[in-house]
This record gives structure tokens, C-alpha cells and sequence, in this order.
């Protein structure tokens, strides 16, 4: 079996160590992709080069390559979209940062990509789940249910996302880097307004102590210096403590870390004595199949969603409590 080394950069011997990785880093800065997206490339470049013996990528080619993403399918069994992020760094590295064109990939093992049907849970469970939290995560939890929102794009809400009047969240640069608008629950509504206010004043108190600026997305930073202050921008739920930001070295305040959370759905869970593996996912899953329960047509539960294709929201149909086609079993009929 092959083994795929993790070793840190620092064991990374030049000319094939940090000084191509940082090359990798700028070049991804350079054209503002995330820094999630950043670091996962950096890391695949680094898992790359080790497992071809800390030769350098430039002296290697698409059979490399092939036989790097092999590895990752055949003796780590890793996932489809995992094998995939490895072709897409590697890609990235040999186009834009070696300015190296792979041309066509030796055929490599491709990790299977097996069709799962979501966990759901009745809305019961649901109503059980969120009945077990308090405080920060128990309003994040109503928005991952309540609006149908991924984790990231609960966590990367600014103030001005939140539309009370309107009763509408509006999701930024949410997946494939689209924008869509979701339904912003009364309840959560309700409990949101008193702890914008204590951010508020948060955020106040950063500002007289010559802190709370906080990120921007792409340019805007430099078009509108001034708008990194401002309250609108500021994060819904930001950190508790301040942190280096890693680009500008400024010390300002994230937005809660996502493994905060789904440590706390997983903990309700068990309280809960749900016998399923409920993650942060699942409440997204459940707000889906609850609102087709409830005869909404697919086409708005797609549009809320932010699927590209109806055929991603039909998988929702198979989970109906009557079934994906609203066929009764022999046992019930009457």
C-alpha cells in the first residue's frame, strides 16, 4: 500500500518546498480565490511533492499526476469530490503557477462516487433538535432549518444580508459563487434582534479601542476603505476573540468558527436520543423534504435552495414520508 506522507512544509527541502508553495499562495491571492480554497491548494501541492519524494512538480508530468490521484482513491479510499479538489489544486499549480500545460491525463482510478439518499428528520425531531440549544448556536441552527441555509452561508451573513421588513436573507457568494435570496423565519427574526444588539455594542467598544474592521470581500477593501467599519458589514455572528487575519496581518474579529457548531448539533443529537447521524447538512436536508411535505413546488424549493438543476432538489422526493411518488405501501391501503 502506498502511503501518502502529511509532514509539514517546513520538511519540504528547496527548491521544492515553501518557495513554490508561496509562489502557489500569491498566485491564489492574485486571482481571490478563498482563503479555504487557498489553503486546501496549498496543501494538495505539499501531499504532491511528497509523495513523489520531494521531487519538484516541474520535473514531473501527467503521469505524476495520475498516479498521485490513484493513490488517493485506491489506498486512502478517499471521495469523489475529495479526489476531484486534488485534481483541481494539482491543475492549479501546473497552469498558473509552473505555467505548465499537463495536456491530457493519463486515465487514473477514479474514486466512486456512490448515490446516497440524505438524512431527514421528521419534523418532530427537527422541533426536538432545536428545542436543545441556547445562545449563539441555537440561532444558527434556526437559520440552517429555518431558511435552508448551508453552515458557511449562515456564518458568512453580514448585518446587511438580514432584510426584517421583507422577511428575506439574502446569501452571498454562496455555492458556485452565486447569490440567492431564502426566507428569513419569524422566529428567527424574533431572537436575531436582541443579539444584533449586543454585537452592536460589540462592535462599538472595538471602535473606541481602534479595532473592528473586518474582512471584505474582493476589492471592495480598497474601493471603499471606510466600509470595513461600518455596521452593516459586520459579521452576524462573529468570533469571541480577535485573530490575525492571515492576508493583512490585522488583528480583527472572524465569524464563529464551523466546528463550534457542528460540535453542538452533534451533542443536541445524543441529548436528543435521535438514532441518526445529524449534522449541520441534515437540518438543511430537513427544511427541503419538509416543505415539499408541505406541497410547495419543487422549482421554489430549488430557488431557496440555490440548486443550478431541479434534478439535484428530486433527491429530496425519495425521502417523503409517502414516498417519491406518493405511492402507499400494500400494508396501508385500505
Amino acid at each position: 500500500m502506498v502511503q501518502i506522507s502529511t509532514e509539514s512544509a517546513s520538511e519540504i527541502g528547496a527548491p521544492t518546498g515553501p518557495r513554490l508553495l508561496d509562489r502557489l499562495t500569491l498566485e491564489a491571492r492574485r486571482r481571490r480565490l478563498s482563503i479555504r480554497t487557498e489553503r486546501a491548494y496549498r496543501a494538495w501541492a505539499r501531499r504532491y511533492i511528497l509523495f513523489h519524494g520531494k521531487r519538484h512538480p516541474a520535473e514531473l508530468g501527467a503521469e505524476a499526476v495520475s498516479a498521485f490521484l490513484t493513490a488517493l482513491a485506491v489506498d486512502l479510499g478517499v471521495a469523489a469530490a475529495t479526489q476531484n479538489q486534488a485534481l483541481a489544486a494539482l491543475l492549479f499549480l501546473y497552469r498558473e503557477v509552473l505555467g505548465i500545460d499537463l495536456g491530457p491525463l493519463p486515465d487514473a482510478t477514479r474514486a466512486s462516487r456512490p448515490k446516497r439518499l440524505p438524512v431527514v428528520l421528521s419534523r418532530d425531531e427537527a422541533r426536538q433538535l432545536v428545542a436543545r440549544f441556547a445562545g449563539v448556536e441555537r440561532l444558527v441552527v434556526l437559520l440552517l432549518y429555518g431558511g435552508g441555509l448551508r453552515l458557511l452561508e449562515v456564518l458568512r451573513l453580514r448585518v446587511k444580508d438580514l432584510d426584517f421588513d421583507r422577511h428575506e436573507i439574502t446569501v452571498r457568494s454562496g455555492k458556485g459563487d452565486r447569490d440567492r435570496r431564502t426566507m428569513f423565519p419569524a422566529m428567527a427574526a424574533f431572537e436575531l434582534r436582541p443579539h444584533l444588539e449586543a454585537v452592536q455594542r460589540l462592535h462599538q467598544a472595538d471602535l473606541a479601542g481602534g479595532l473592528g474592521r473586518v474582512e471584505l470581500p474582493g476589492a471592495l477593501g480598497r474601493k471603499l476603505p471606510k466600509a470595513a467599519q461600518e455596521w452593516a458589514w459586520q459579521w452576524v455572528f462573529p468570533s469571541t476573540k480577535f485573530a490575525l487575519d492571515p492576508r493583512s496581518g490585522e488583528p480583527r474579529r472572524h465569524h464563529l468558527y464551523p466546528e463550534r457548531v457542528q460540535r453542538a448539533v452533534s451533542r443536541a443529537a445524543r441529548s436528543a436520543g435521535i438514532a441518526k447521524r445529524v449534522t449541520c447538512h441534515t437540518l438543511r436536508h430537513s427544511f427541503a423534504t419538509h416543505l415539499l411535505e408541505a406541497g410547495y413546488d419543487i422549482r421554489t424549493v430549488q430557488e431557496l435552495l440555490g440548486h443550478r438543476q431541479v434534478s439535484t432538489t428530486m433527491i429530496y422526493t425519495h425521502v417523503l414520508n409517502k414516498g417519491g411518488l406518493g405511492v402507499r405501501s400494500p400494508l396501508d391501503l385500505p
